[in-house]
């Protein structure tokens, strides 16, 4: 193929009508991703309550899903470079149905971890998929604005999520099971949405997936992950069992960064660390994953236990941070769209989040709802203007070729974040209500609350049994935003790092065939794209 066929074949710059109907099945698919996980938040108690579970249990419904996301993300990544973005997003939404269904219909705790296994599968899949289409199809330059429609369907399944979920559980003759299902026909409809409007060109190209690699990061981060989330729960921190599964989760990564560096087609390119850019974006991805998810997930257990209110009030108290992140978001977009700025607002985020996280250290069980609100908007804010924008630099910084890998590295190092901060913050809450309870009634306090019993049942509990619970959950949260507050800071420091460079004007798909016939010049003949429907 010729320089000059290799451009006539080029996909031109996709115009506003266009990018928005391409974009509709993403965001309904990404809108599915964010249901599975809000719509269980304020269910979650009384799930657990009427499975018989634990406050270890609780942990790990949440953390499974995280788990699974976490660990399959760097896999989607690469799959998207080789092979075609559409069928994979269907693909990973079908495995969303399936772990849906399972979830609705699980009899006991057991099952129920292992449908949200195939649910977090799914939505690595969603995670990693949506942003590396949007960039492929969207210039960096005008991704802030695109960028501000997700951040209102995501605002809009978070605040959707947690209402539809209370109003469920709250209903008799629905119940927490049809928070499951409800996220079914969403997921039909994006695969739908997806084949009618999303046409991607996709090179045909001989490829090895590196299985061995695969294998061997799974299996590591899957070690220490299930280490984060047993551990002062199952198992002691100074234990046999942290031995055998730090040791052989470092054993595994090591032998998966050897194995990466060696093959031709690696799951995670490590020359992509070459790049300062996306080394600092992903460091900051970690810990705004370790702060964000770690400090948060726990807040609607604070609202049903803590502060006494029903899954539907539970729900409601979360607008403020969902209003906060939303504003940030879009405000945001769209002044980098219209300046190029945008180093300014990863800062403003990392300072606005420590802060944010440090107000909330302050809570108790007494904390009106006008300074809760307060506390919980400023968190949303830093994170609304922090997030997106880390993905924005990186995708920027990458060379079209390598933008699924970056995205997804991204996506991976925040998710892990993100599972690591909800099982450690989980063990350290457990631990914490376990104490207080004790300091209270002695033995008894820690049947009520401890690890390895049951999450209480605030229906169930005397007036000043209930009162001891409320008080307990009330400062054992404080310290959960308290031991993520440093974790903010650090990331914070990250950003502070990164060198700002002007947003590219051309999109993923544009610079990829720019590449194609630069590559065409030098002598090279990669196949040709071919449009795939």
């Amino acid at each position: 193929m010729t320089a000059t066929e290799a451009s006539d074949q080029a996909p031109t710059s996709m115009n506003n009508r266009q990018i928005l109907q391409a974009m509709s099945g993403l965001m309904a698919g990404m809108f599915v991703a964010i249901l599975a996980g809000t719509v269980v938040a304020n269910a979650l108690p009384r799930i657990i309550a009427d499975l018989g579970g634990s406050q270890s249990a609780y942990t790990w419904v949440v953390t499974s899903e995280l788990l699974a996301m976490t660990a399959t993300v760097p896999l989607w990544g690469k799959l998207s470079d080789l092979y075609n973005k559409k069928l994979l997003l269907q693909l990973s939404l079908g495995m969303f149905v399936v772990g849906s269904l399972l979830a609705g219909f699980s009899q006991g705790i057991e099952l129920l971890i292992v449908s949200r296994v195939m649910q977090g599968i799914g939505a690595g899949g969603l995670t990693a998929l949506a942003q590396v289409v949007m960039a492929a199809i969207i210039p960096p330059r005008r991704l802030g604005k695109y960028a501000g429609i997700f951040g209102a369907v995501f605002a809009v399944g978070t605040v959707a999520g947690p209402l539809v979920g209370g109003v469920m559980v709250d209903t008799s003759w629905l119940g927490w099971r049809w928070c499951f299902f409800i996220g079914v026909p969403f997921a039909l409809l994006a695969i739908a949405l997806l084949q009618r409007t999303l046409h991607l060109p996709t090179v045909r190209r001989e490829v090895k997936i590196d299985y061995l690699g695969a294998f061997l990061i799974v299996a590591g981060v899957s070690a220490i992950l299930i280490w984060t989330s047993l551990a002062g729960n199952q198992f002691d921190w100074a234990s046999w069992q942290t031995a055998v599964l730090t040791g052989g989760g470092a054993l595994l990564l090591v032998a998966a960064v050897s194995v990466e560096a060696r093959v031709p087609e690696p799951i995670i390119p490590l020359d992509i660390f070459r790049n300062r850019t996306v080394t600092l974006t992903t460091i900051a991805s970690l810990l705004v994953g370790v702060a964000m998810f770690g400090g948060t997930v726990f807040l609607s257990q604070y609202f049903q236990i803590a502060l006494g209110k029903s899954p539907t009030v539970a729900g409601l108290m979360g607008l403020p941070m969902i209003l906060g992140l939303l504003v940030a978001s879009t405000i945001a977009g769209q002044i980098i769209s219209a300046t190029g700025k945008w180093k300014i607002y990863l800062v403003a985020g990392g300072i606005i989040m420590t802060a944010g996280l440090a107000l909330l250290a302050t809570i108790d069980a007494n904390t009106g709802f006008g300074l809760l609100s307060l506390y919980m908007a400023i968190l949303g804010v830093g994170v609304g203007l922090l997030m997106q924008n880390l993905v924005l630099a990186a995708q920027n910084d990458v060379p079209a070729a390598e933008l699924g890998a970056a995205t997804s590295v991204l996506s991976f190092f925040r998710s892990m974040g993100g599972t690591i901060g909800t099982s450690v913050l989980g063990a350290i809450l457990a631990n914490r209500v376990a104490s207080e309870m004790a300091k209270s009634l002695g033995t008894e306090g820690e049947a009520a609350g401890g690890s390895s019993h049951a999450v209480p049942d605030m229906t169930t509990l005397p007036a000043p049994m209930r009162e001891i619970v409320e008080n307990a959950y009330g400062l054992a949260t404080a310290e959960l935003f308290l031991v993520a507050t440093p974790f903010a800071a650090l990331a914070l420091l990250a950003v502070v790092f990164i060198k700002e460079k002007p947003l590219k004007t051309t999109s993923g798909m544009e610079r990829l065939a720019e590449e194609a016939k630069q590559t065409v010049a030098d002598g090279d003949k990669p196949s040709a794209p071919t449009p795939v429907s």
